[in-house]
């Protein structure tokens, strides 16, 4: 039969305790910093695409003396970056939200893309992550590709591909704008603040579990030392 810990083994495990739960508070002030630097960067973003809207529809208003043609132009750049903005402004908002997994957010995430590109109806995505892939329904690997990596502390974890299901007019990236490039790439980049961000919930999570765990381990011993003396 196991006998019960002596003083010095519960002053051990005291101190033990203690340095676990400073070591939580520490993880948990580090993970509101990176929340709010996450936050900081989706409202940057946000505005940096507002100024991009603004700018165009300003150069819309100057240009209302122009040609039919040239005027039909800066109307569609418009529209593209509107869907663009709509984009990121979806994921940002659906990827705050706590209260889904992380599946279900990177397959919002993923069905978000296809209306964000000139050629919705035959646009779609894939995210590779961690052995999964999510994808929208009419996912097809096809050439007609642009893909971006996702990493998280400078290591790579995924991929996110976007595909034209047929082939298109050349334009800046094969098929693509440039303006798609750069979106892809800020889409990757908000899957990887997700993903971390999911990580560090994970491990906060861990720790306070094992936390816990230690305070009713101590607390059960110390009770029982009480009662035998």
């Amino acid at each position: 039969m196991t006998g019960k810990p002596s003083y010095e083994e519960l002053e051990r495990r005291i101190k033990q305790l203690e340095r676990e739960v400073l070591e939580y508070v520490r993880k948990e002030k580090e993970f509101n910093e990176e929340r709010k630097l996450h936050e900081y960067s989706h409202l940057r973003r946000t505005i940096s695409l507002m100024k991009i809207n603004e700018e165009l529809k300003k150069e819309l208003k100057e240009r209302s003396r122009a040609d039919e043609e040239e005027l039909e132009q800066v109307s569609h750049r418009l529209k593209e970056r509107i869907k663009e903005l709509n984009c990121l402004y979806d994921i940002s908002r659906f990827g705050a939200n706590t209260d889904f997994s992380l599946d279900a957010i990177l397959q919002a995430v993923i069905d978000f893309i296809p209306p964000a590109f000139q050629y919705p109806e035959i646009t779609c995505a894939r995210i590779s992550f961690d052995r999964y892939a999510f994808t929208t329904k009419n996912f097809k690997d096809t050439r007609w590709k642009l893909a971006h990596e996702i990493t998280v502390n400078n290591e790579r974890i995924g991929t996110l591909e976007v595909c034209y299901l047929e082939e298109m007019p050349a334009l800046d990236e094969g098929p693509f704008l440039k303006e798609a490039k750069n979106l892809i790439g800020a889409i990757a980049e908000s899957i990887a603040k997700i993903v971390e961000r999911e990580w560090a919930e994970a491990e906060i999570r861990k720790h306070r579990n094992h936390v816990e765990k230690l305070i009713k381990n101590s607390s059960t011993n110390i009770a029982g030392k009480k009662i035998d003396n």
